[in-house]
């Protein structure tokens, strides 16, 4: 079976791309963005499979 691991990350708008493409390099899959607590800010949720 295979087991995962989450990160929420906050995305700064005028970075994103960078953002994501580091989490990206790192193994992360992006599974969603949402709203963040204030208008400026977007939240990205990150999975990636736990080696074992």
């Amino acid at each position: 079976m295979k087991k995962w691991e989450y990160a929420t990350v906050p995305l700064l708008v005028h970075a994103t791309k960078q953002i994501l493409d580091n989490w990206g390099q790192d193994g992360w899959e992006l599974v969603t963005v949402l709203p963040g607590p204030n208008p400026e800010n977007l939240v990205a949720y990150f999975k990636r499979e736990v080696e074992q």
